[in-house]
């Protein structure tokens, strides 16, 4: 398996290899180690059975290159991201006040800072609609999100998702054939 933006310290990859995967995780700034390479995906030859992604999509750009990138490397692709785009008002004022009570939380001190910091991510119906050109979906999932961000917390938001796809037949693979 193939872990695409496992960041600097390392993702999902330790827990797959511990649930018995053979995994590698990519990323700039992976950290050092057998199980880790750094550099971007794209640079990335190879297929893999699967690839896991996880709240990174959402920056890739351009973002269709991308994903048939992603769909060259393996048949199954595992994404884990968030509708950052479905934060209305009501949302942004519970997760503020949230946030302002959990002095030890990890996420942005506030909606509006944190949107400041990322301009410019693709819409989540836009990043589905990336991914269903190259795959076919097998599962979506809508799930609270905050949880990343405050910790153990009965979030109302139902922002987050979990989607698996298929490559389509129509999508090639980089890997030789044999």
């Amino acid at each position: 398996m193939l872990e695409v933006g496992c960041g600097d310290e390392g993702g999902v990859v330790a827990a797959l290899v511990a649930a018995g995967y053979d995994a590698t995780g990519v990323d700039p700034r992976a950290p050092a180690g057998d199980r880790f390479r750094q550099v971007d995906f794209r640079e990335v030859d190879g297929e893999y059975d699967a690839v896991v992604a996880g709240r990174v999509i959402h920056h890739l750009v351009p973002l269709d290159d991308a994903v048939e990138k992603l769909a060259s490397l393996a048949p199954v692709l595992i994404v884990n991201e968030f509708a950052w785009d479905l934060i209305d008002a009501t949302l942004q004022e519970w997760y503020d006040a949230e946030r302002a009570s959990r002095p030890g939380a990890t996420g942005p001190p506030t909606v509006e800072q944190w949107r400041r910091r990322h301009p410019g991510l693709h819409p989540h119906d836009i990043l589905l609609t990336a991914l269903r050109a190259h795959y076919d979906e097998r599962t979506l999932e809508w799930l609270p999100y905050f949880q990343h961000w405050l910790g153990d917390v009965e979030s109302p938001d139902r922002i987050g998702y979990q989607w698996a796809g298929t490559r389509t037949s129509t999508t090639r693979s980089s890997a030789p054939s044999r």
